[in-house]
């Protein structure tokens, strides 16, 4: 391969997993031994992963010219809709050439600064190629400042920068009242001085306290020249649907339309879940003879090649202690109730994803009404592992799972609410009845994020995931 197409193999590659038809060879279930030197072969290639670096390759002058050019080489299929949403990308990439958020002068500043051009907010069922669309529009824009980042990543950026202005702030002298402090602006400020252009994938409003500081936020990023792009299985106006107090969220809706063209793109093709070679059994139901030996052989097998004693292993995480009971190398594995029953996060889950590559996660129960919470973290964490993005440099998690019943049926929205739940209700102050509408406590979010883990889930079966996801030979 030429080495000016080089930068962008990475990219193809994602392509690949994320829309493609792969060669259709007939191949058998290889084992995991197999699997894993196809993959040090693969891995040993020196390629690196575009996103990493701020210049396009010389091969194509836009995102369409590559699309094109992966139809022609067979390996993504035509998809009128994707066309029609890269068209636009491809637009906006060279509008965004050489563009700055932030002129050198204070003069200049105030004299030439440039008029930012509309973003893009992109929506569309789970596997339709959303990600896939706008990583090739990021790795084609010539922009000196940009940052690509999961939504839900970002917003825990954006607190930990909003608690540390507060904790900033001179301590109130007894007897005297606080003075009123905003630190919004002030984030949104440092925000778009570190970055023209924001990429934001999966774009989701759960959370009342992200709810409620999104207008503020984003208005000060784009007044600020911020442009954004980003990827969202809701329209607009579906963002926090029925969430606690979404009266005062509505406003950042009309906000995000101002700024950003609104392109659908629902082919009704979910890709991840096209035939594609398997690596092997990886989804174990827990009804299997002998399962857990079964499990138990595998992982001694996997640990086996690396140069680690299995042990627990404790990771920090903002100054907490999370502790796995087993683990091995780059290798752990865990319970259902160890990951997700107890009080863990995105930011948890994401350093687990820097320290393994491969994660067993055994026991997993029929998800209910009454375990919406784990069910939560359960969401969190499989997005986590698979767009994970150290230095937006793609490391995807490995997974082995066992589980009570299949895998499109582990969500169902039945059961009765949890005890978590009625002292929610209670301490809101709202009427049983009134309450059974929001999505806080109806399970209509998880039911709707769950089609996106299942996906997920689904891709993360494949041989291609397994291989890409080894680290062994980086």
């Amino acid at each position: 391969m030429a080495a000016g197409r080089a930068s962008l193999v990475a990219v193809s590659v994602r392509c690949v997993l994320k829309n493609t038809l792969l060669a259709k060879t007939t191949l058998g279930l290889p084992n995991i031994g197999s699997i894993t030197k196809r993959a040090s072969s693969i891995l040993s290639q020196p390629i690196e992963d575009s996103i990493t670096t701020n210049t396009p390759s010389s091969s194509f002058s836009g995102p369409l010219e590559h699309y094109n050019s992966l139809i022609q080489n067979g390996l993504l299929q035509e998809d009128q809709q994707q066309r029609a949403v890269l068209q636009e990308l491809d637009r906006l990439q060279k509008k965004l050439k050489g563009y700055s958020n932030h002129p050198g002068s204070f003069f200049s500043k105030l004299l030439s600064r440039q008029k930012p051009p509309k973003g893009c907010y992109i929506y569309g069922d789970v596997g339709t190629g959303k990600t896939m669309l706008m990583d090739m529009f990021y790795s084609h824009v010539e922009i000196a400042n940009k940052k690509r980042v999961h939504f839900h990543g970002f917003m825990l950026d954006v607190h930990k920068r909003i608690h540390r202005l507060k904790q900033s702030m001179p301590k109130r002298k007894a007897g005297k009242m606080a003075k009123a402090y905003d630190p919004i602006a002030p984030v949104a400020e440092e925000i778009s001085e570190e970055a023209s252009l924001l990429c934001f994938d999966e774009f989701q409003v759960t959370d009342i306290a992200d709810a409620m500081i999104l207008k503020q936020l984003f208005e000060n990023l784009f007044i600020n020249g911020v442009v954004v792009i980003a990827t969202s299985n809701r329209p607009p106006d579906d963002l926090y649907k029925n969430g606690l107090q979404r009266v005062n969220f509505v406003p950042f809706i009309a906000v995000l339309k101002e700024y950003c063209q609104t392109l659908r793109l629902d082919s009704g093709i979910d890709y991840r879940r096209r035939n594609r070679p398997a690596a092997g059994k990886l989804f174990y139901l827990s009804s299997e003879d002998n399962i857990q030996e079964t499990l138990d052989k595998l992982f001694d097998e996997m640990a086996f090649k690396q140069n680690d004693i299995t042990r627990p292993r404790s990771l920090k995480v903002h100054g907490r202690t999370v502790t796995l009971s087993k683990a091995c190398g780059t290798i752990a594995d865990c319970t259902f109730e160890e990951l997700c029953d107890r009080p863990l996060g995105a930011s948890d889950y994401l350093e687990i994803s820097t320290v393994f590559d491969t994660v067993f996660i055994r026991d997993i129960p029929l998800l209910t009404l009454n375990k919406k919470t784990q069910a939560r973290r359960f969401i969190t964490l499989i997005d986590a592992f698979y767009d994970h993005k150290p230095g937006l440099t793609f490391l995807q998690v490995r997974v082995v799972l066992q589980a009570e019943v299949p895998l499109e049926e582990l969500f169902v929205n039945e059961g009765h609410h949890d005890d978590e739940s009625h002292i929610l209700i209670d301490d809101l102050g709202l009427k049983r009845d009134a309450a059974s509408s929001l999505s806080i406590f109806t399970g209509e979010e998880e039911v709707f994020a769950f089609q996106r883990t299942v996906s997920r889930l689904t891709e993360m079966q494949t041989e291609e995931y397994w291989a890409e996801g080894d680290r062994s030979a980086s």
